[in-house]
Parts: structure tokens; sequence; C-alpha cells
């Protein structure tokens, strides 16, 4: 394997690694017992040669063996995984105050990123609650997705009438990327009232390229997770692949800053909110000899908004277009409610989906099968604490394998099977208090952008049924193969071509 391959070079070093852990395990050998179990560790390496290019799945399967919740030693970093809802539940809801800290990946630490972002800060700091506030009050409450409605509207139907071009000329679209688009568009709108992507362009490609690879870079396996002391030497490219992604980020962020920081000095009313967006909200918290925030902060808070919102989306969005065409009898019931509900010749709206059962079943079937993030962002115990019986120690690392619990088999039938009626006459959500399905995480830490989320990628796949009619081309089935990083993509970009069925408003 390529990681074990590369502690070659280091055996001399890390060799004290070995002394160091036999030394903590005879002062924790009374503790033994009371730990979970796992798997047999090598010496230095620990269990890192059992992870593999998909750790999600391999947790899942040396759950198999150890049972919902087993202790693993990644190098020197003491790691605990839960696959059940049971154990989930304890790990966000029961124990949440104490394992909602952070052990932060080393690429976020080589731009500081862990010190100013509402993903990887400290909850417990002044800081964190502000973020969390800002973003809670200026982009997720209830008010504020209302009042942004018909913007996702628009932009929707910017995607039916990119997909209607396509549909002319014959041609199969990349789902991915067009998803991307129209979610990179929603959220600058919101944060900078301006579009950053393009459909008829290859502009957005490099917006989207750095998000993808701040991603990869944040979620690739590194030694210097495991080993800290590696981190200077980036032994997989990950700090530098962080740098030059957020780099780029950051220039577009710091144009739009720039721009509206100029705007402002040329009002007469610097305050009028009739030209107030995310980022007008924030450069008010910059003023004054008490300012609340910088620049700086305003540049992070924003990466973490596109990080969390466009890839995930567009990706849960790409999942489902993929099942749907695996499974055309699914999709044909999905648009023929759709049909019922909106009529031949009418538009998709945001209120119709509350009333699409079958479509949210869709959704939550997609959630279950592909999380966004299969195993939610490391959790980290600020002091000992028992976890579903067994001694969690602190500075542990915690892991909710949520996409092993998505395909358990004491928890779901025909697990691996893609079934949106199990969820019909159910009340199973993805809110995070129903821990058989928490792709969105629960507790403090849930991702606060999940309103919002759901939103866009259902008036995405109605609107995107509704109009067209979808095939494969040369009548393919669409692999299902997956890339492990924070997000799990589809390793092949799924293609597909868009058969009109009614004229496009």
């Amino acid at each position: 394997m390529e990681i074990v391959s590369l502690f070659l070079p280091f055996c001399f070093f890390l060799s004290c690694f070995l002394i160091f852990n036999t030394a903590r395990f005879q002062r924790r050998s009374s503790q033994a017992a009371t730990l979970p179990p796992g798997p047999p560790r090598l010496p230095i390496i620990g269990n890192i040669h059992q992870v593999g290019e998909h750790p999600h799945r391999s947790f899942a399967d040396l759950s198999k063996t150890y049972g919902p919740i087993m202790s693993l030693k990644l190098g020197s970093l003491n790691t605990v995984i839960v696959t059940s809802p049971e154990a989930a539940r304890e790990v966000l809801r029961t124990h949440d105050q104490i394992l909602s800290a952070r052990n932060s990946p080393n690429s976020i630490r080589s731009i500081n990123h862990h010190k100013v972002s509402v993903a990887w800060m400290d909850p417990s700091s002044t800081r964190w609650r502000l973020l969390r506030k800002l973003s809670a009050t200026h982009l997720f409450s209830p008010q504020r997705i209302e009042s942004t409605k018909a913007l996702r509207m628009k932009k929707v139907q910017e995607l039916m009438s990119f997909m209607d071009e396509s549909s002319e000329r014959e041609e199969a679209v990349d789902i991915s990327r067009a998803s991307f688009i129209t979610t990179l568009n929603i959220i600058s709108n919101i944060l900078f009232s301006v579009d950053l992507g393009s459909y008829g362009s290859k502009n957005s490609n490099g917006f989207q390229d750095s998000v993808i690879g701040a991603m990869e870079a944040a979620g690739s396996p590194d030694l210097a997770n495991f080993f800290p002391f590696l981190g200077f030497l980036d032994l997989q490219g990950n700090r530098k692949k962080m740098k030059l992604c957020t780099e780029r980020l950051f220039k577009v962020f710091r144009g739009f800053i720039d721009a509206k920081t100029a705007e402002k000095s040329l009002r007469d009313n610097p305050k009028d909110v009739s030209y107030r967006d995310f980022v007008d909200a924030l450069l008010d918290l910059t003023l004054g000899d008490e300012a609340e925030l910088n620049i700086n902060d305003i540049e992070h808070l924003l990466l973490d908004m596109f990080i969390a919102g466009t890839d995930t989306s567009s990706s849960t969005l790409e999942w489902a277009m993929a099942e749907l065409l695996n499974n055309p009898k699914t999709m044909a019931k999905a648009q023929a409610e759709i049909e019922r509900m909106v009529g031949q010749n009418g538009v998709v709206q945001e209120p119709d989906i509350t009333e699409l059962t079958y479509l949210q079943a869709v959704v939550k079937e997609t959630l279950r099968l592909h999380p966004p993030v299969p195993l939610l962002l490391p959790r980290k115990a600020e002091t000992d604490v028992e976890v579903f019986g067994f001694l969690v120690p602190k500075d542990t690392q915690v892991l909710v394998d949520v996409w092993a619990i998505g395909r358990d088999p004491n928890v779901w039938e025909n697990p691996n099977v893609f079934e949106p009626e199990r969820f019909l006459g159910k009340e199973i959500d993805v809110k995070g208090r129903d821990y058989e399905l928490t792709p969105f995480g629960a507790g403090r830490r849930i991702c606060p952008g999940l309103p919002l989320a759901t939103k866009i990628v259902s008036l995405m796949l109605a609107s995107l049924l509704h109009s067209f009619d979808w095939k494969l081309p040369n009548g393919a089935v669409s692999d299902m193969d997956e890339t492990f990083g924070v997000t799990l993509h589809k390793t092949n970009p799924l293609h597909a071509a868009p058969i009109k069925k009614r004229a496009i408003n």
C-alpha cells in the first residue's frame, strides 16, 4: 500500500513512537478492558494499513467483526469509530458537548483555517458562537431563506434553459458541473449579489476545481494526520494543494470585498438595507474601534460557505440522478408524482416540494446510500467519557460512519438497494433527530446550511425530472464508483442526455 511504503525512509525516526506507545499502553493497562474492541495493531503504524482508499467502507467491514464501536490506532492517533444509530446517538446527542471539539487535518492547519473556521473552531469559544449566530441570522434563518426563494427559482430556471439548449443539440450534459454552477450562483448571489458561474463557458471550472481541490486536500490520506511531526514534509502534497486552491478562492473573495468596500464608501447611507447581502452585513462588523470581525475572518467564513454548500449539494444531485437513471421505474414514479402536482405545462415551485412525498423519499434514499460527508467531520474527546459502555479517553478522535449506518442490514431492509419506498409513511428525516439517517450530523455541530441545501437539491431534482426525460449515452448503465474525500464524489462524472418533454418558460 502506498501509505505504508512512505514509512520506509522514516523508520529510524518513527521507531521512537514504538517506545512511546508501549509506555502509554503500560500506563493505561488497567483501563484496557474498558476500551472499545478493535483489530490487532502493527508496531508504529497501528491500523493504518487497514484503512485503505475508502475508509468508510473499511470501517464498515471491520465493524462486522468488532462491533458498532471500535478502537483503532492510526499512527499516534487514538481513534474510535461508531457504526450504529445507538452509538451515534451517544456521540451526537448524549455526549455532544464533550465530543464537540475537532481534530483538524494537517492541510487545514497549513492555512490556519482551524483557528477561524466555524467548521473547525472550538464551539465553546466566543468567536465560534458569533460566527454561528451570523450564519444562522443572515443566511439560514427561515425568514432569510424565504426572502431568497425568488432567487433560487430564477437560477433553477436558468439551469432548465441550459438543459433545453443541450436537448436541442442532442448533447449529453455533465450533471455534476451543471448542478454545481446552479448551486454556485445561488450561493454567490446570496453572499455577493453576483453570478460566479456560467454554463456557456469554462470560466466556472477554475472555481469548481479550487473548491473540490480544497475538499480533496482536507480529506485525502495524510501521514501528518497520524504523525504530526511529519507535517512540514508535506509528503502527500496536501498542504501545497490546500494553499494553492484557497489562494485562488481568497483572490476571488477579496475582489468582491474590495468592490463592496469601495461601493459602500460612495453611498449616502452606507447601511441602506436595500443594498445589503451577507458580505454587506459582515463588513459592517469590521467598522469601529470595537470591530467584531476583520477581513481575514470574512474570507475564511466565505470559504466555509462555498465549500460546505456547493460541492455537497451538486454531488448529492448527481448521485440522485445516477440512481434514478439506473432505476427507470423509480424515475418514472417520481416524474408521475411531479406531473400530478404541477401539471403538464406548469413550473415546479418551492412550495410544491413539501407535497411531493415520493420525491422527498428519493432525496432521503440518496442521502442514505451516498451521504455527502461519509464520516462527518472528526470529533475529539475533551475529557475521558463513556460511550456505549466503553471508555473513550481524552484527546481521542471520534468518527461517526454515517455511510456504514446507512447500509447496515440490522437497520435497513435490503440496505444496498435504492428503494425510496422505504421512507413512505414514515417520519424519518435528515434533521439530526433520527440517528439512522444523519448525513448532516446532529447536535451543536449539525450543518447550519441543512435547510437551504435540502431546498436547493429538491428544487433542482424536481425541475429536471419534470421538464425532461433522461437517457445515458449509448444506453449505458451509470457506474457507482466513488472517490473518497471530505465529500464522496462519483469517480466518473455522470453524463446524461436531456430529452425535452415540454416548453421551458
